[in-house]
């Protein structure tokens, strides 16, 4: 497992009875999370005084926020030199995914690397965590997401980090129709990042499926590959789906083509109570050789 351990501004406190207390810079959370069964005592009283915002689920689907300090509309936090916006979104999220600075590292050493200027494509780019990461040291980024909202919220994060500029593309599409578009336009890419949701609709409507759809959107993907990629990663938090079959699909795909080597595993953030681990999902890779 990589384990997103070299963050100042975010910690996971504890976890217990599918629930997280969190710092995010100096706002404390308590969210839910599924993947805590384990019973480590009652957050809301062991942390009483010590809360800002606690997100409660709803029996009918979704939930809300329950403010107990004054709330900000968002505040920012730094991964060593980058700077993200944080604001509280419905169902629990906050705008970014902290165990993904492993991804982010393997992203910015790839890419400084190389020694060449790199085309990175972006799709299902949310809030823009890993376009921020790649245009900070110097990639050409397009990040595509169906929704408006997530595509304007990752201006706002790479206008904080003073990105914005010749090096990025925003596209407001439906990732499928997006990339057979690039393929007939006979663009190219030397990274490719994707992290698909298990459901979902493009900008049209268009239904996504992760486990219908994904093989032919990463077989899509590989006609969009450079001459000489560097890497190609997928993530996904679709509960069931093993990290072997990321790999699996990479191999079957990416490496006939491009000589290089596969991985996959689990990511997770330490819990400073009780030294624990908190899984949080996995990932596939294809990556280069080093030059």
């Amino acid at each position: 497992m990589l384990v997103a351990d070299n963050w100042q501004d975010y910690e996971c406190i504890d976890t217990s009875c599918g629930e997280k207390y969190e710092r995010w810079g100096k706002i404390y959370l308590l969210r839910p999370d599924p993947q805590i069964v384990w019973d480590n005592g009652n957050l809301k009283e062991k942390y009483k005084g010590r809360i800002d915002a606690i997100y409660y689920r709803s029996n009918k689907g979704g939930g809300s926020w329950s403010n107990i300090t004054t709330p900000k509309e968002k505040w920012t936090i730094h991964y060593k030199n980058l700077i993200f916006c944080i604001k509280q979104m419905g169902f629990k999220h906050t705008g970014l995914f902290p165990e993904q600075a492993v991804n982010w590292d393997f992203m910015i050493d790839k890419i400084k690397s190389s020694n060449r200027k790199i085309k990175v494509l972006n799709l299902f780019g949310y809030t823009g965590g890993a376009t921020v990461a790649c245009l900070s040291v110097g990639a050409h980024v397009t990040h595509v997401d169906s929704s408006r909202g997530m595509v304007d919220w990752c201006k706002e994060n790479v206008e904080a980090n003073n990105l914005q500029g010749e090096n990025i593309r925003y596209i407001v599409d439906d990732v499928v129709k997006f990339v057979e578009r690039e393929i007939r336009r006979g663009n190219q890419y030397d990274a490719i990042i994707m992290d698909p949701p298990s459901y979902g609709r493009g900008a049209s409507g268009e239904v996504w499926d992760i486990e219908k759809d994904l093989s032919n959107l990463v077989s899509l993907c590989t006609k969009l590959l450079s001459d000489k990629p560097l890497f190609f990663l997928i993530n996904s938090y679709t509960t069931g789906m093993s990290c072997r079959v990321l790999e699996n699909l990479l191999q079957l795909t990416v490496l006939p083509k491009y000589p290089g080597q596969v991985s996959s595993g689990e990511v997770g953030l330490p819990v400073t109570n009780k030294n624990l681990v908190l899984p949080c999902g996995i990932y596939g890779r294809w990556e280069q050789k080093d030059e």
